[in-house]
């Protein structure tokens, strides 16, 4: 009588267990994924990682401090192209819109796509840096061969004279990284025949 009791208790427990094991599985698997969107939110809104912010209108007025801003261009393997800036730095203005140029030049016999990433350091200084215009949004088609001019527009915003725990900063490094994109298979129209060496 007593095993026939226990029985089912114990399996009641065992199907509580496995269900709540269930559960905090999926929940460990959603937060996976809402972890990238939320992590790249926060990093948008607070300029947490060095992540630059992206302005639509320049500040009214520049103050007198001023700051060096770097440049710093980097390829990934897997694209020929030769990256870097027109210029290594310049002296900018709290408030100051600056335009800069970055230039890359496709080293190779083919098309090629590549797309920039960016970030500022030090990180802490992501919330004041905004970018007007800025190439990293679109993908890259450059031929054999071809050189291009890629603009972006920023400014330092004058709210950092305020921020006292910026006080001893002098240089902000503004790094633009190129990653290679693949494209997607063109189809084969019909009765035709693909070309040789073409994937």
């Amino acid at each position: 009588m007593t095993e026939t009791t226990n029985q089912p208790r114990s399996t009641r427990r065992d199907i509580i267990v496995a269900a709540a094991c269930g559960v905090f599985v999926a929940s460990m698997v959603g937060l996976a994924y809402a972890s990238v969107p939320f992590y790249d939110w926060f990093c948008r809104t607070t300029g947490f990682g060095g992540r630059a912010q992206i302005a639509t209108a320049a500040p009214v007025g520049a103050l007198g401090r001023q700051i060096t801003v770097r440049f710093d261009a980097n390829v990934t393997g897997g694209l020929p192209w030769k990256f870097e800036p027109e210029q290594n730095s310049i002296d900018v203005r709290l408030g100051e819109v600056v335009t800069v140029n970055y230039v890359a030049t496709n080293l190779s016999a083919r098309t090629t796509v590549g797309q920039a990433a960016y970030n500022v350091t030090p990180p802490t200084i992501g919330s004041y840096f905004n970018k007007i215009n800025c190439f990293c949004f679109t993908e890259q088609r450059l031929g054999p061969g071809e050189r291009r001019e890629m603009t972006v527009v920023f400014y330092v915003d004058p709210a950092l004279a305020k921020d006292w725990e910026q006080d001893d900063l002098n240089t902000i490094t503004l790094s633009y990284s190129f990653y290679s994109v693949r494209e997607p298979s063109r189809p084969v129209a019909e009765g035709s025949t693909p070309t040789s060496g073409r994937l």
